[in-house]
């Protein structure tokens, strides 16, 4: 009986071919897009987790209150971390992570590092980095260790064990020992690096005293709780920890410092500190995305089930005239479909595996390297395709099997109209969640456009940033300068999208009274504002005219205006400040320039000149040419600076390089949105084939009556573009009220016109038509003689 149930459901989809296709295809494309998708998931939801202690670990930040504001500073003072230990019993230990552009050097090979990070020496118990050589608990213990991974190891010694050698790193080329070798780090971790270095070098050699610097934040700093140890509880007791260390200092320089715990496995989603997030909300999305295309191909594969099913009806007749029974009708319609499902199923574990490499392309991150890697997941899929194949099969297995056989054999059979809706509400379903995510589409690439071509309010076009470390920088300024196509040159410490330090300053307000605050800080040289054509809207720029300029003159933001209480930018010239050991008065302010993403609003910025923080070199270039500069620049930097890389970026590009997550979930999105139209259609098509191959007798009789072929074409689309009309109509709303929620996380934002509406919707039944018109063409012309023979 069971052979004779394969033979028959094998037999019915080579018979209806087409249909076959259809269904299993648009299964096969849904399902390997669920995969596909549900892999990106597991694996941003999985960062950090890996590690065996992650449920004990915490990252500690400061939010810093001053009497203007609350910033979110990013790690604590540099004092607390050592500090810690002394007063909580809780705390099982402590590292403080630094990230920094640390210089390597070994012989003739040079590299910059820029993920370089200054640890302390718990931080290989703390973290599960497993070391290949090195004693994990004393690797980081001694000023000028280091740590390579795998990786680095390789590019610095070869084929030689660099355990106990010599490494010369900084520009000083202070030389280092290689203490340990650790697997190269894994890609879901937002701690990333190839070089771990011992923070000790800096609080020891460097920097000595900065561990009882209360006012200084800079490193985060991560603990490990002891287990059973209340992070709530433990949080509550940080204030009375910092009053009894740094109450007398807080309230004289009036900045109050917030000590929060960060659980490790929230970080990357959930925390906007720092380096290397995800976005929770895109990781969301992803999965209704999933979700939704999940859904069309079930409703694809239930509306092309359920409208074939009538064609069965005299079989259902002669099979019970024969003696088959309900239930051995309904096992054979449910076993049919649950068959299709199955070979989707197969299908979509081939399809996976040649997609998987362009999708990790696409993903801009490993995200796995093999499907049957994960096998709870092929057994999840395998039950989806199961359930599927059971709901489908459930109207033809119950509906048919219980019709009476006299009835059918004498042609008294037709479908209901319960059946009718159901497609039809189905069909809507799938184009309302189709033209939804068209408009999410071009709502995406909207915002993209917006971001790359708003003005920023400075120029980053051909403009070449060279790092230049502490080498001879002015002489290798005065040599570029020289060169013919460099137009003009700069040296600042920061360029816009770069890091920055915050400064503790006092300003002149409206008031007169010396206003505290936490500054946003760039150092840069008389040529800066010109190069960058930054706007002054008050006062004048730096001028070597003016002596002072280089020590005590300062210049705002308007955003820094108007926290200081003025009305016009011209009121700050003039003013009073202090910052960092520096005394003078604000000679200019500046046009707010969007010196960061545009996720994020423009802050108070202060300009000062301070030359020895001044380690990149802007250079102004000709188009014309830029191979052959960038050539000679690098030859004058080899002759300035020997022993340092030479290493430069474009200002756009690296600018731009901010957008990168955005811009990959863009792709992502659009991918994904094609790929669920592409259901869509398909399934579209097929109803369309069954309502042109039910209609065939009714299209030949008004060919013979006189009707043309634009009138066959219009009777046979009316009616699905008015589901699609209404399928519009639905998504509209939902999409904006979700994109407008999107966007929300942009400080400066695209707003959702009405032609992004108008746009989506022309484009659904544009898709729409041309997938019914094909089919109600074929018809249109065909011999309406052969059509009157088919009954």
């Amino acid at each position: 009986m069971l052979k004779n149930y394969f033979k028959i459901a094998f037999r019915n989809l080579w018979r209806h071919r087409v249909f076959s296709f259809i269904n299993i295809m648009g299964l096969t494309v849904g399902m390997t897009a669920c995969l596909l998708i549900f892999l990106y998931v597991r694996f941003e939801m999985s960062y950090d987790k890996f590690h065996p202690k992650a449920d004990r670990i915490y990252r500690m930040v400061t939010d810093l209150k001053t009497p203007t504001e609350t910033i979110n500073t990013g790690g604590p003072a540099w004092a607390v971390a050592p500090h810690l230990m002394l007063d909580f019993s809780e705390i099982e230990a402590v590292a403080r992570v630094n990230y920094d552009n640390v210089l390597f050097r070994k012989g003739d090979i040079k590299f910059n590092e820029e993920g370089a990070i200054w640890v302390d020496s718990a931080f290989l118990s703390i973290f599960h980095f497993p070391l290949l050589k090195g004693n994990a608990r004393t690797a980081l213990n001694q000023p000028f260790s280091v740590v390579l991974s795998e990786t680095a190891a390789k590019k610095y010694f070869g084929k030689e064990d660099p355990m106990g050698q010599t490494i010369l790193i900084t520009s000083e080329g202070k030389p280092a020992m290689v203490t340990g070798v650790m697997k190269d780090m894994p890609e879901n971790t937002q701690i990333k690096s190839e070089v771990l270095l011992s923070l000790s070098t800096i609080t020891n050699e460097f920097a000595k005293g900065i561990n009882d610097q209360w006012s200084n934040y800079g490193p985060f700093t991560f603990i490990l709780l002891k287990p059973g140890t209340n992070p709530t509880a433990l949080q509550k007791k940080f204030p009375s920890f910092l009053d009894k260390w740094n109450g007398t200092e807080m309230k004289k320089i009036q900045m109050f410092p917030t000590l929060l715990l960060e659980p490790l496995k929230d970080i990357y989603l959930r925390s906007t500190r720092g380096f290397n997030f995800g976005s929770l909300k895109n990781v969301y999305i992803f999965s209704v995305i999933a979700l939704f295309i999940l859904l069309i191909a079930c409703i694809n594969f239930i509306n092309l089930t359920t409208a074939r099913a009538s064609e069965r009806a005299k079989e259902v007749g002669i099979r019970k005239v024969a003696g088959a029974v309900r239930g051995q009708l309904a096992r054979q319609f449910m076993g049919e479909s649950v068959i299709i499902c199955l070979i989707a199923f197969l299908l979509t574990l081939g399809l996976s595996s040649l997609l998987l490499s362009p999708f990790n392309q696409l993903a801009g991150k490993i995200i796995s390297t093999g499907i049957f890697k994960n096998i709870g997941l092929l057994f999840l899929l395998l039950g989806i395709a199961l359930v599927i194949g059971l709901l489908a099969g459930i109207y033809p297995a119950f509906i048919l099997s219980s019709f009476k056989p006299i009835m059918v054999l004498k042609g008294r059979f037709a479908t209901g109209a319960k059946g009718s809706i159901l497609r039809k509400s189905l069909v809507i379903i799938q184009f309302a969640i189709s033209t939804a995510l068209i408009i999410g589409t071009i709502t995406v690439y909207s915002q993209m456009r917006y971001m790359r071509n708003r003005d920023l309010g400075f120029n980053k076009d051909q403009v070449l940033v060279i790092e230049t470390g502490e080498g001879n920088r002015e002489a290798l300024q005065q040599a570029v300068a020289r060169l013919p196509n460099v137009q003009a040159t700069s040296l600042s410490a920061s360029v816009p999208g770069s890091n920055h330090p915050g400064a503790y300053s006092e300003i002149e307000n409206i008031k007169g009274d010396m206003q505290i605050a936490n500054l946003d800080l760039y150092w840069v040289d008389f040529d800066y504002i010109p190069l960058y054509k930054i706007k002054i809207v008050a006062g004048r720029p730096f001028d070597r005219a003016y002596k002072t300029d280089s020590n005590n003159a300062m210049i705002l933001n308007e955003a820094a205006v108007k926290i200081l209480g003025y009305s016009s930018p011209s009121q700050a010239i003039g003013r009073r400040f202090k910052q960092w050991g520096h005394e003078g008065q604000i000679i200019g302010v500046i046009k707010d320039f969007n010196y960061h993403s545009l996720q994020s609003p423009i802050k108070p910025l202060t300009m000062r000149m301070e030359w020895p923080q001044l380690r990149l070199l802007s250079a102004k270039v000709n188009a014309a040419g830029i191979q052959s500069t960038i050539a000679a620049i690098e030859k004058e930097f080899k002759t300035v600076i020997p022993n340092r890389p030479f290493s430069y970026y474009f200002m756009d590009e690296f600018f731009d390089r901010q957008y990168r997550s955005e811009e990959r979930f863009g792709r992502l999105f659009l991918n994904f949105a094609a790929l669920a139209i592409f259901i869509s259609c398909l399934g579209l098509l097929g109803l369309a084939s069954y309502s042109t191959m039910q209609r065939t007798r009714e299209i030949g009789i008004r060919k013979v009556m006189g009707a043309s072929v634009s009138n066959i074409i219009n009777l046979l689309s009316r009616e699905f573009l008015k589901l699609v009309c209404i399928s519009f109509l639905i998504a509209a709303p939902v999409a904006w009220y979700f994109m407008n929620k999107w966007l929300l996380d942009f400080a400066y934002r695209t707003n959702i016109s009405w032609w992004v509406f108008a746009g989506a919707g022309m484009l659904a039944v544009l898709i729409a038509l041309l997938t019914i018109s094909f089919q109600a063409f074929k018809a249109a012309v065909a011999n309406p003689v052969k059509s009157l023979r088919t009954e």
